[in-house]
């Protein structure tokens, strides 16, 4: 198991990166945003990074990861059923770690939807299956909104207000009001706090 690498970054392709070794070997390796410089490398530049071997049939697929929380991250990814090293590596790379924990604990399945390729199902089931592992309340209805709710939602946001706080604000608003009086309800409620 190849569990650090620690080299010169002498090419990049894409989100791929060549890794010279000390001992003159060279590993093809998946790396997030935050480690691929946003120039040509003209000069090798050195780094040290985690690593997570996948092991296929037909290759192996070495992904890179710059901080330990990151890896540690991925690897509890892996655990939610679906998801797989590309997917968990395309959840991290699009993402921060605070942010997929603020997104599992606070039932933000739009926020984990905002990563290319991952789906609402795929998302829904991340946060319900690391909401657990997490201990907060996973609560379905937090995730299903009505379209008059997320008419609200978007109204509030466009007013000024985080996505977090104007879903809380709308989930506590009665059902039976019309979009306008939740509006009005929701702005009254912010106010008097």
């Amino acid at each position: 198991m190849i569990g650090k690498l620690k080299g010169k970054l002498v090419e990049v392709d894409g989100n791929t990166g060549l890794i010279e070794t000390s001992g003159g070997v060279f590993y093809q390796v998946f790396l997030p945003p935050s480690l691929l410089p946003s120039s040509i490398i003209n000069h090798p530049s050195s780094i040290e990074i985690y690593t997570y071997l996948q092991v296929r049939d037909d290759a192996l697929v070495l992904f890179g990861f710059g901080t330990k929380q990151q890896h540690d991250f991925f690897l509890l990814l892996l655990t939610v059923s679906g998801v797989g090293p590309k997917t968990a590596f395309t959840v991290i790379s699009a993402l921060k770690t605070e942010e997929i924990i603020q997104a599992v604990t606070s039932n933000e399945v739009d926020v984990l939807t905002k990563v290319p390729g991952l789906g609402r199902k795929t998302a829904m089931k991340i946060i319900l299956e690391l909401s657990t592992k997490f201990k907060s309340g996973f609560d379905m209805k937090n995730m299903v909104l009505s379209d008059d709710d997320q008419t609200v939602i978007s109204a509030l946001v466009s007013l000024g207000y985080k996505s977090y706080d104007a879903k809380k604000i709308v989930s506590k608003l009665p059902k039976n009001l019309t979009v306008e009086e939740k509006i009005k309800e929701a702005l009254k409620k912010n106010f008097d706090k």
